[in-house]
């Protein structure tokens, strides 16, 4: 039976980081359907399926969200905050990735409900076991909620 892809959402500014990200996730066994946005803005938008997002075959729901704190727009806190306090969105693992050094951050991102805070690897290499970690909690060790157990807590939900 062919394992099915997991879907992951990258809400990254930083075309550098993004390139390499999805380098080191083409390493991973099963590469994993990778879907992008460029700010917090752009990520509710495909979140919630509004504007360019709104055909669900193009924008599944991610099994986790890999968040960028600052972006352009509206930046990773502000999003973190709308998708937990969404009735719709707020069982989405949000693992936030970012350069970030203020221990302040790591407080603020739990306080509003991040499921995880990493600092960005230096180096590919690391990047690539960052990336296996990832897939190996979130999707094989982890449990996630599917789509129709999404569907089921929230009338209406994406």
């Amino acid at each position: 039976m062919k394992e099915k892809r997991p879907v992951i959402l990258i809400a990254e500014d930083d075309e550098d980081f993004l390139f390499l990200i999805k380098e080191a996730f083409q390493r991973v066994e099963p590469a994993p359907d990778l879907h992008t946005v460029a700010d917090g803005e752009e990520m509710m938008d495909y979140l919630l399926r509004r504007g360019n997002y709104q055909n669900p075959d193009e924008t599944p729901r991610p099994g986790i969200v890999l968040l960028d704190l600052n972006m352009p727009k509206k930046d990773g806190r502000e999003a973190l905050k709308e998708i937990k306090s969404h009735p719709e969105l707020k069982q989405i693992p949000i693992v936030v990735l970012t350069t970030s050094r203020d221990a302040r951050d790591v407080v603020r991102c739990y306080d509003l409900g991040a499921n995880s805070f990493i600092r960005k690897p230096v180096g590919f290499s690391r990047l690539v076991d960052l990336v296996k970690t990832l897939q190996e909690y979130w999707f094989r060790t982890g449990e996630l909620p599917s789509v129709e157990e999404a569907h089921q807590r929230a009338p209406g939900a994406i």
